[in-house]
């Protein structure tokens, strides 16, 4: 006899004597369904690579495609102008100065009403003075120190006719 027959008749035996008439379908619907899973775990990774495949074929077109360009609303009526506009006029002549030749005859004054003054040279020039030497040089008279911003400081005499000078001691 053929073995395979025989090996089917032992297995339509075994299964009519010792199980229930249900489990020969039971049995037949489990392997079915995961003969079916392991298709569709075969098939997952070719439907993955289709849609990858579209994704970058559809990025690629969109990126090569011209751009359009938005449709602009027409210009407004009015346009802003670019400059302002200066209107000038004629100052008032007491305002505008001028120059006048001097007079023919030449004035100069006696030696004796001019002060030779001389200056050392310190290497620096100029010395600045602080606050206090300031206020020190005006100190038979009062005086106060006002500071109108960061760098600007205004000297104010309580007598008014000290700010015309003063002789010095």
């Amino acid at each position: 006899m053929n073995r395979e027959a025989d090996n089917n008749e032992l297995l339509a035996d075994v299964l009519a004597e010792a199980a229930h008439p249900d489990f020969r379908e039971a049995l037949l619907g489990e392997t079915l369904r995961l003969v079916r899973r392991r298709r569709r775990f075969r098939q997952t990774p070719r439907v993955m690579a289709v849609f990858v495949g579209l994704g970058l074929i559809a990025v690629v077109v969109h990126q090569n495609l011209p751009k359009r360009q938005p449709v602009l609303p027409p210009a407004a009526k009015t346009v802003k102008k670019s400059y302002s506009l200066a209107r000038t006029q004629s100052m008032p002549a007491g305002a505008i100065v001028d120059t006048r030749p001097f007079v023919t005859r030449k004035v100069i004054p006696p030696a004796t009403t001019v002060e030779v003054v001389q200056t050392a040279a310190t290497g620096r020039g100029v010395r600045i003075i602080n606050d206090d030497e300031l206020l020190a040089l005006a100190a038979p008279r009062p005086a106060m120190l006002l500071r109108l911003g960061p760098h600007l400081e205004k000297l104010i005499f309580v007598n008014p006719a000290d700010e015309k000078g003063f002789p010095l001691d």
